[in-house]
């Protein structure tokens, strides 16, 4: 049980910290995360039971050192930082997964963690225009992405966890997240369907948990506010900027297709590859997949599309694993494991937690 505590708040604590100056966060997230790795392996005596998701996350901090000691890559110091962010996914993966018996405490735990996160974040948003902790509004809805599944399942068990749902739901419009407001608000509609398809919902409650679900969400949206959102929606050509860098990274991919420009290194790289130039630095591709194809050729987009077909049958059996889910889709739009090593560690976490997942509420009803 201790490790389990332990992990959490490593996990909160990365996520706490995201806008933390300097690297002395993340030296203390990384150092924390392996070492808790390395003491359950001299616990289980070194009885390691590799899982095929924990393998294939290794390959991408492999392929980052290759790239780095070939002088594959155009950054070095940028890919050697991406080798040791991989190796923390992996890490954090892998403990997810080897707590998979106490998965139940792990979810309850992190959902009431986002709830207050989620609040507070709304809170500050008002007071200071910052979203807490986190930089970027899209990044921040990820993470309710995945909290918001979890809430939604724990809402079929116990049904003070709808307030939590909506609360989570009124943050992400309150944040002004467009993709981030459209995913959360397909979870909504199409895990509690899947839910009643599968007799998980008795009939007789369905019309009262969806008036008690609509109205605790439009009572919450309506404190939070929605015109940020609206404001969004109404952004002449909103994705258009991403269309120009999705087209730079296809280029890119095309010249190295196989080695790729080094992971981590996709900025260093990208202005050779330029459709446009106002003067401002581009950070990211604001499209994983790309950004994955464009640093690491084929074979780390091939990963990666690896570990999401093996989430895929425990995300749909567990119903909760379909907000991770919805993380993946958002990152075609945007960068939800980029540029912050820690919220994608997380990421990956719930990945893990995720990857043994059996049907824990499959005998439950409302």
């Amino acid at each position: 049980m201790t490790g389990l505590y332990l992990f959490l708040v490593i996990l909160w604590f990365g996520l706490l910290t995201l806008r933390a100056p300097g690297l002395w966060a993340l030296a203390a997230f990384d150092a924390s995360l392996f070492g808790l790795a390395a003491a359950m392996i001299v616990r289980r005596r070194f009885e390691v039971r590799l899982h095929p998701i924990g393998v294939l996350l290794a390959v991408p901090a492999i392929l980052a050192l290759v790239q780095a000691a070939a002088k594959i890559t155009v950054d070095p110091q940028r890919t050697r930082e991406a080798a040791l962010g991989w190796s923390a996914n992996c890490a954090a993966f892998s403990l997810a997964a080897a707590l998979s018996e106490r998965r139940r405490r792990f979810l309850d735990t992190q959902l009431a963690f986002a709830t207050l996160l989620s609040i507070g974040a709304v809170i500050a948003l008002f007071a200071s225009g910052t979203l807490g902790p986190f930089v970027y509004k899209n990044q921040f809805a990820a993470y309710v992405e995945v909290a918001l599944g979890i809430a939604i399942v724990a809402s079929l068990r116990d049904r003070r966890w709808i307030a939590a749902a909506a609360m989570l739901f009124a943050s992400v419009v309150a944040a002004g997240s467009r993709a981030g407001a459209i995913l959360c608000a397909a979870e909504l509609l199409v895990v509690p369907l899947l839910a009643f398809g599968r007799g998980r919902i008795a009939k007789g409650a369905a019309p009262r948990l969806a008036t008690v679900a609509a109205a605790a969400t439009l009572v919450l949206v309506g404190v939070v506010g929605p015109q940020r959102l609206i404001d969004r929606f109404q952004e002449p050509h909103p994705y258009a900027l991403r269309a120009n860098l999705l087209r730079s990274s296809i280029a890119m991919a095309r010249e190295r297709p196989m080695e790729g420009f080094g992971l981590g290194a996709w900025s260093s790289a990208y202005p050779a590859f330029a459709r446009f130039d106002d003067g401002d630095f581009v950070n990211q591709a604001h499209n994983d997949w790309a950004q994955w194809l464009a640093e690491g050729g084929a074979p780390m987009l091939l990963v990666m599309l690896a570990v999401v077909a093996l989430l895929a049958r425990p995300a749909f059996d567990s119903l909760w694993g379909l907000g991770l889910m919805a993380v993946f889709l958002h990152a075609f739009v945007d960068y939800p494991f980029e540029q912050r090593p820690a919220l994608a560690a997380f990421f990956f976490a719930m990945a893990g937690a995720l990857a043994g997942a059996r049907r824990e509420y499959a005998d439950e009803r409302l």
